[in-house]
């Protein structure tokens, strides 16, 4: 997190004294990467004062129930609210609702899973503590590595992982270590998932407390409100984006968005991780068309339902407006002005 609203993110959490430095790190499975530890409650404060002062009007309780297609145009998005139902009629919709629920109700085409591959896993963190972080730090990789081995192989741990991030507030951590193969659109299956993910969590814990240095005193203490999803629907877009292009990289002239995150593949059965380093200076690019839908001409994606494949994902008024139209030159420079990085 170097530029761009991820950046202000940081910069706002610090202002409320709820993020700590940037932090370079190696995981329980032997990877180096980087964070930045936050509060997760103080986030939602940061969040809300964003929305607000970008002059937003939240509608926290609502749910899309229908979507009326007018040709290539998305007329009518129905909400249901605690209001009641309402039409809201759109110039342009952005669906950043991650299983892309607006352009699947508009019949939007999306991109199939790749022949061998599967949906990535959900997952649910939970909260343990506390915890003795200087007796906890100090076990090295390969012991935290092995640790993780020995426990996913006693069924312990759904996976074979200890990933954390202390919570700046406490003595904390929050754990990233459950494994959930399902299809997150099945509303049965995620409801199963979310029952299996807290027993996963409570298995967890209890490992954690029974064999890690500077756990022994510690408890679940919370889990989150929902499994985390990390793939569903795919958009196809008028670009989609591979791993080759983002390995290689290539530069892209209407590229409006900047990454440098390893792939990594989470396998839907199994303990394993597929983990692709990108390199310490290595960063690409992301083209303003993997964000337009096909056959859709006043709508726009963001977020993991992308024009993207697979292996590219785990790294990443009035009158109608033609997204399509769009002058990339002038949405890049828009962009660089209002602090956003484009070009890696």
């Amino acid at each position: 997190m170097v530029a761009g609203l991820a950046d202000e993110v940081v910069q706002r959490l610090r202002g409320y004294e709820a993020a700590g430095e940037r932090q370079v790190f190696v995981m329980s499975i032997g990877h180096q990467m980087d964070r930045v530890e936050c509060a997760p409650e103080v986030l939602k404060l940061v969040l809300d004062d964003m929305v607000t002062e970008a002059g937003v009007q939240p509608m926290l309780h609502a749910q899309v129930c229908d979507v009326v297609r007018e040709g290539e145009r998305i007329h009518t998005v129905r909400l249901l609210t605690k209001s009641g139902v309402i039409d809201v009629h759109p110039r342009v919709v952005i669906d950043i609702s991650g299983d892309i629920d607006v352009l699947h109700r508009a019949g939007a085409r999306f991109l199939s899973v790749e022949e061998g591959d599967a949906l990535q896993p959900a997952t649910m963190m939970f909260r343990f503590g506390a915890i003795d972080f200087d007796r906890f730090d100090a076990t090295t990789p390969a012991e935290t590595k092995a640790l993780a081995r020995q426990a996913f192989e006693s069924g312990e741990l759904a996976r074979a992982a200890l990933h954390s991030s202390r919570d700046p507030y406490s003595s904390d951590g929050w754990f990233n270590i459950s494994r959930l193969g399902i299809d997150a659109t099945d509303a049965t299956a995620l409801s199963q998932a979310e029952i299996e993910g807290r027993r996963q969590a409570r298995k967890a814990a209890g490992y954690l407390r029974r064999a890690l240095p500077g756990c022994e005193d510690g408890r679940l203490r919370a889990l989150v409100r929902q499994v985390g999803i990390r793939e569903t629907r795919r958009v196809e877009g008028e670009h989609v984006l591979t791993a080759q292009e983002l390995t290689q990289p290539v530069v892209f002239a209407d590229g409006i968005a900047c990454g440098a995150y390893p792939i990594d593949i989470y396998p839907a059965a199994g303990g394993e991780l597929i983990y692709s380093s990108m390199g310490d200076d290595h960063a690409y690019q992301i083209p303003y068309r993997s964000f337009i839908p096909k056959g859709i001409s006043n709508a726009l994606v963001a977020g993991r339902g992308i024009s993207a494949t697979h292996a590219a994902l785990a790294c990443e008024g009035e009158g109608a407006v033609n997204v399509r139209s769009v002058d990339a030159a002038r949405l890049r420079d828009a962009l660089v002005a209002g602090g956003a990085l484009v070009d890696p």
